[in-house]
């Protein structure tokens, strides 16, 4: 079992920075994805930023050339490095992993067909303007 534990959400004015960790305890596979998704109560989760065990990366169009998403293996840890906010990026985010995953364009990762999804609790961001 994977649990995944959230931390660096705050409150910053526009054009600021946030760092977001997400400290996964147990074991993944050869072959998971992590990911980033801003999730509003009673909505669809919404992509932002996903890597997977390969290292590749995949971003939401709006966050290209803001955020950075990296992992430590070492640490078990998933970051997103996230420059130059706007209000528009505020809401609560979740960190999420796909064991097996895949990645899709647009910072989705995807657990596959026979794969197992883990979330975590979740961390606030807000812009101020």
């Amino acid at each position: 079992q994977v649990q995944l534990m959230e931390s660096g959400g705050g409150s910053v004015q526009a054009g600021g920075s946030l760092t977001l960790s997400c400290a996964a305890s147990g074991q993944l596979s050869r072959n998971y994805c992590m990911g980033w998704y801003r999730r509003f109560p009673g909505t669809t989760p919404s992509a932002v930023a996903a890597v997977d065990s390969d290292g590749n990366t995949v971003y939401k169009d709006s966050v290209k050339g803001r955020f950075i998403i990296t992992k430590d293996n070492t640490k078990n840890t998933l970051v997103l490095q996230m420059n130059d906010l706007n209000p528009e990026d505020s809401g609560p985010y979740y960190c999420f992993a796909g064991d097996p995953g895949v990645l899709q364009s647009g910072g989705a990762c995807h657990a596959r067909k026979s794969g197992r999804e883990y979330w975590g609790s979740g961390t606030l961001v807000t812009v101020s303007s």
